[in-house]
């Protein structure tokens, strides 16, 4: 029996201002996925989980991140025979200055004002996964009649 199954892998990371507790979140300009969202992206061929998200918040934010925490995993099914995961990671340590890069706007805001943003789909039903410890992923599936269901576990 194959055990293997296709998988895309990306990152994802809340940079949290640990004296004002604003978070650092990017106006993506990507039609595939627009909206408020926090840098991150794929996990090169090659590229360890941590190293590909140290250089994403640089390429997105121009901030360079360190002391970063695993808090958990996003995931759905591609395919019948695949997934999409995306490792989350949390941290209140970096230096250098903001920058907006090709991916989108990058600026500082609260978590309370976020609320009120256009995020992606699914974006905000994440949040919990950063900020709760009991909770480790966000589980997303389809049902029969094609609507997805949220799952914490």
């Amino acid at each position: 029996m194959d055990r293997t199954i296709p998988i895309e892998l990306t990152n994802m990371i809340m940079i949290e201002n640990p004296k004002t507790k604003e978070i650092l979140v990017e106006d993506r300009k990507n039609p595939a996925w627009p909206g408020v969202t926090f840098p991150g992206g794929h996990i090169e061929n090659g590229e360890t989980i941590v190293a590909s998200v140290i250089r994403e918040a640089f390429e997105e934010t121009g901030l360079h991140v360190n002391h970063l925490r695993f808090v958990g995993i996003k995931e759905w099914p591609l395919t019948a025979d695949g997934r999409y995961i995306v490792m989350l990671f949390k941290t209140n340590h970096y230096y250098g200055d903001i920058k907006t890069s090709r991916e989108g706007h990058i600026f500082w805001t609260t978590r309370e004002a976020l609320k009120d943003m256009v995020t992606p789909p699914t974006f905000m039903a994440m949040l919990p996964v950063f900020d709760q410890p009991t909770i480790s992923e966000l589980s997303l599936d389809q049902t029969s009649t094609g609507e997805t269901t949220l799952n914490w576990l």
